[in-house]
């Protein structure tokens, strides 16, 4: 069956737009539009069907009133009443498989765009949503006409769609990390616009001790307030996380702000050196071409001093596997050591020799075990450097791989993690103070 032929078939049967016509031969000359292969078919049919009246006029009749009724052709029914024929009564003319909404694509793409304006961004996708019958009603289609060329209807409404947005708006279109995917419904002309989140990379330096990272809901009453937490609904009044997010969610405009960070500090220990690398993902962003400099300005302003960021940078959605693989990184610390007796610089030479280039290994610490699994971890130390400060008080700094224990590496933790210092030197040591140097990535 030629392709006319088969274009008269579907004709025959239902009322075809342009588009609707043109699409089932859509994978058949290439960079020809679908609506232009619909028209071009009915005009084809329309010229076949005048060349055939001088000697199969029933028939001319046939096809030119199949065109003029189901083909929504106007010059099939002007060729009718030049032959002296009724054209057929007029119904409702409405495309069987579209229902006409390609009238509406600009109209649409124009809405679109409005909506669009009430957010920065540089790139979109479409993506359009159709009833389940518009579909079903499309693949039987398909199937009754052994339809072997056709594009999916939805297919072509994303089409259309996007190149006119694109033009209208001016910005690009990216079908792998679009700042903005437009959901349309050419049927019901609902938009919804499905904002992706805007990702700022930085470092953080916690200049004081005693705050968490992120924010610590009260395990007494789960965060609704109680007297143990003076009805805060927080162990702690302020995290690193809480100092930092504000100022992130007023610049962007977004309505939710996660962090995430490159392993975390103890609430006791400071975060000094170049800073701990974090991630601030933020929902829905209104805003997205930030001033970065002024962001961490104000980022540091509303700290005050407790908390300092640097190096904000826009990143994508996979810096932050890279930033989470950095809990693994090697981590430089300083701690001070209390030892329960006087030590000599021979002791402090020994803790060098037996902890520098060694493998640690260190079960769940007693102080975590309550919100952690019970397991033995092996954790190795490059290089351990270590500074007297009085008799009974030295200064460490540790290299190591990240996620070591160091307060137990001195401790010992009831035996639970060894080699310690505890256990080279054969009496009891603890950490007073802790500060995390340096986070190498």
């Amino acid at each position: 069956m030629s392709v006319l032929e088969k274009a008269l078939q579907m004709l025959e049967r239902h009322p075809l737009c342009n588009h609707c016509l043109g699409r089932q031969f859509a994978f058949l000359a290439h960079g020809i539009e679908n609506e232009e292969k619909g028209k071009t078919l009915k005009t084809m049919l329309l010229m076949e069907a005048q060349a055939l009246a001088s000697t199969k006029k029933t028939e001319a009749i046939r096809v030119l009133k199949i065109l003029a009724s189901n083909g929504f052709l106007k010059q099939a029914e002007e060729v009718l009443h030049q032959m002296r024929r009724r054209p057929p009564k007029k119904a409702v003319q409405t495309c069987f498989l579209c229902e006409n909404r390609f009238e509406a694509v600009d109209e649409l793409a124009k809405r679109a765009v409005e909506k669009l304006g009430e957010y920065e961004f540089n790139t979109f996708m479409v993506g359009v949503e159709l009833p389940v019958d518009v579909e079903e009603r499309e693949d039987e289609f398909k199937a009754r006409f052994n339809v072997e060329y056709g594009e999916n209807i939805r297919l072509e409404f994303g089409r259309l769609l996007a190149r006119k947005i694109a033009g209208y708006s001016g910005k690009k279109l990216d079908y792998h990390k679009p700042d903005i995917v437009v959901l349309l419904n050419p049927m019901t002309k609902e938009i919804r616009l499905q904002v992706n989140p805007l990702y700022i990379a930085g470092r953080y330096k916690k200049l004081v001790r005693g705050i968490p990272q992120s924010k610590w809901i009260c395990t007494k009453c789960g965060g609704k307030g109680c007297e143990k937490c003076n009805w805060t609904g927080k162990r702690y009044p302020e995290s690193v996380e809480e100092l930092i997010t504000p100022p992130f969610l007023e610049a962007t405009g977004g309505v939710k702000a996660s962090f995430h960070a490159s392993g975390r500090e103890d609430v006791d220990a400071r975060m000094l050196g170049k800073g701990r690398p974090f991630v601030i993902e933020i929902s829905q962003p209104r805003k997205r071409f930030i001033d970065q400099k002024k962001l961490e300005e104000a980022v540091n302003a509303y700290a005050k001093g407790r908390v300092e960021v640097s190096d904000l940078q826009i990143v994508d959605k996979d810096f932050i596997r890279r930033v989470k693989k950095g809990e693994a990184a090697q981590k430089v610390y300083r701690v001070v050591v209390e030892f329960e007796k006087e030590v000599s610089d021979e002791d402090l030479k020994l803790l060098e020799q037996k902890l520098t280039g060694v493998i640690v290994k260190q079960r769940t610490p007693l102080r975590v075990l309550h919100r952690r699994a019970d397991l033995t971890r092996e954790k190795y130390i490059y290089e351990v450097k270590v500074k007297k400060l009085s008799p009974k008080k030295a200064e460490m700094r540790v290299r190591c791989q990240g996620g070591l224990y160091v307060k137990e590496l001195v401790s010992g933790d009831e035996g639970r993690t060894t080699p310690s210092v505890s256990e080279i030197l054969g009496q009891k040591a603890k950490p007073i103070k802790l500060d995390v140097l340096n986070v190498i990535m």
